[in-house]
This record gives C-alpha cells, structure tokens and sequence, in this order.
C-alpha cells in the first residue's frame, strides 16, 4: 500500500463545479499539483455530459454555461453535447494545466487525528486540509417507488439509460416526470411511440427569456432550504419549463397533455384509484436525481433529510468542507460561482499568506 499523499486541497469531481473551484483554486494561490488535486471517478474528462444520450444536441439541452476563462465556441449547436462539451472540458483541463487525476474512486472520506481529511480512493488515500466535493448527481439517479412496481412486465428505464428514440418505435411509453428532460424525451419519442406524460403537479410554462430576479428567487429558494438541512425542491418549480419553437408545436398538437402521477403500477401499464388505466411497454422515469455525496457519510454531516446544510458552499458543521454543484449551486451558472467561493473561503480558512496569481 502506498504512502499517503498530502495537499492542501483535495477536490473530487471534474465536471463543471469541479473545474471552475480548481481553476479559481489556482488563482488563489494553491499550486497545482503540490497544492490541490482533483480526483475523478471518470475514465476522461467531461463530467456527466460524456454520458448524455446520444440524440441530444447543444440546441436542444440546457445553455452549456462557460468555464470561467475559456469561451465556449463551438462549431455548431447541431453537434451531440456528449461530445461537444466534453471536448470543452478536456481543451480546459489543458489549457490551464489542472492536476487531475483519472479514473480514480474515492469510497469514504474521514477526519484524521491531526485534523486533516483522509480521502480514501481506489488509488491510495490523500490527506488534504481541505475539500472541495464537486460530485454532482448523475450518478445517483432517482426512481420513485409505486406499488406494484415489481410486477411490472414491460421495461423501466431511468434517463440515465436512455439512448434515442428508435428503441421504443411502435411501443406505449409512459414518461414520468415534470422537468425539462421529461419534456425533451417526449418530444423525441412522441413522433414514434405512444406516448403519455404524467407529473406529481401540474407544468408550469414560461414564455419569454427567463431573467435575473427568476433567477434570484430560484437559487434563494434551494439556499433557504439548504441551509435549514432540508431536502430543496425542484428550481424547475419556480423557473418554469421553457416554451420553445419546437415545445410550442408540440402542446399544439397534444403530446405534451399531461395527466396526474399515477397511484399504482399494474402488470402491464398504470393505473388510477378512479378506475383509470393506460397500458404501457415502458416506463421512463425522469424523476431527476440525489446527491452523490454517500463518501462524505463518515463525516456525520448529514441531516434526518439526508442533506448537508451549507451557507453559501461550506459546510455549516465544517466549514474547510465545501460543496459546489450542491444546493443552490447545482447548475452550470451556479457552478461557476461556486467554484470561486469555494477557493476564496478555503484561502481564508487554510492559506491566508499564499501569493496570489494575476
């Protein structure tokens, strides 16, 4: 077994929270390398993008907000963001030199005797004075439980898993699920499947561009909730789901009828207590996601709730423990913040005197 290796900061996750907090990181002072290390369970860089189906394309996700220092220019918004961003993320990684290290599995993180955390990883451990967790979420994907839910004949499959529309060609296709995937997947699938969409609470609609005091609201919202040690609601119920040119036509031509969440799964479809019923072949579950944040249960932060409460990105039981792409900050945009407060409060807590970079 190898020695452990010390830093000041070890950093875990290389999507975007990750890489925007290093490269902040190092314009704090901390030095790449003998300073900070970021850890990557990913075999290359991109974050969860590397993993997104196929079929989506710059212009149909999310706008892919820049990493601070490094335009995003790519060459057309018809390219799969499976590949587009990860290439971004790569040229970034070069660009600035970040010490990441990949593929390398951190299993737990715990406090030693002389006041450092031991990250425990597939790789050896190191020993950091502080952390920055930047694991995200898509490696724990979330699938809500129904019953009768086992005795289900067809095939459920969570986002995660999905990969086009072709698979489902002909077949009946229940879409659970009220955020932005949801409705991109129906848009897919509609033109060749069957398709009924059901949510726990009506869509919310927004028209128009979405703009900063929306924005405001939304992350004041999940910070409130955060910082009490509650689970956050979804910020697609405060923002809306956006009305695009092609989401227009498709609530002109009904694919986007919603109906209440089912109350139990049948052998073969769902069913209502009211006596409805809708045969399915699939079940396609766009219920989102949980933090990946089960290495940091050695630490005991965790509330009844499962969260970790943080004011801004530290950890409100401990404070050299930041969070980014957590909580309020779990978005491209807030990930960029993030990272730079992140780097600003670890340079306050455990590096008052390094040289800062220009």
């Amino acid at each position: 077994m190898s020695e452990p290796r010390d830093v000041d900061v070890v950093v875990i996750g290389a999507g975007q929270a990750g890489l925007s907090a290093a490269h902040h990181l190092a314009r704090q002072g901390f030095a790449p390398g003998s300073g900070f290390v970021v850890l990557d369970g990913d075999a290359a860089p991109g974050g969860a993008w590397q993993h997104r189906w196929p079929s989506l394309t710059l212009a149909t996700t999310h706008r892919v907000h820049e990493l601070p220092g490094l335009a995003f220019e790519p060459a057309s918004e018809d390219l799969p963001a499976a590949e587009a961003v990860p290439a971004y993320f790569a040229e970034y990684e070069r660009r600035f030199a970040l010490p990441v290290e990949r593929p390398v599995r951190v299993s737990a993180v715990r406090r030693t005797d002389d006041g450092r955390f031991a990250v425990e990883t597939d790789r050896g451990t190191w020993r950091a004075r502080g952390l920055v967790n930047a694991t995200g979420t898509w490696t724990r994907p979330f699938v809500p439980h129904y019953p009768g839910q086992e005795t289900f004949r067809g095939r459920q499959l969570h986002t995660v898993g999905y990969r086009g529309a072709a698979e489902f060609a002909g077949r009946s296709v229940v879409v659970v699920g009220g955020g932005a995937s949801a409705v991109q997947l129906l848009g897919e699938i509609a033109p060749v499947a069957r398709t009924t969409w059901v949510t726990r609470r009506p869509p919310v609609w927004r028209e128009g561009p979405f703009g900063e005091e929306q924005g405001r609201e939304a992350v004041a919202r999940v910070e409130a909730a955060v910082r009490a040690g509650r689970m956050p609601g979804s910020v697609v119920g405060v923002t809306g789901l956006v009305v695009t040119p092609w989401v227009r036509r498709a609530l002109d031509d009904g694919v986007l009828t919603r109906l209440p969440v089912f109350d139990r799964i049948t052998p073969d479809g769902v069913a209502w207590d009211d006596g409805r019923t809708v045969a399915a072949d699939v079940i396609l579950w766009a219920t989102g996601f949980r933090a990946a944040v089960g290495h940091l249960a050695p630490l005991r932060l965790r509330t009844r709730d499962g969260v970790i409460p943080v004011e801004g990105t530290t950890a409100v039981d401990e404070p050299r423990l930041q969070l980014v792409g957590y909580g309020p900050s779990a978005s491209t945009i807030g990930a960029n913040r993030a990272g730079r407060s992140a780097a600003v409060a670890l340079r306050r807590l455990l590096a008052a005197d390094l040289p800062r970079s220009a």
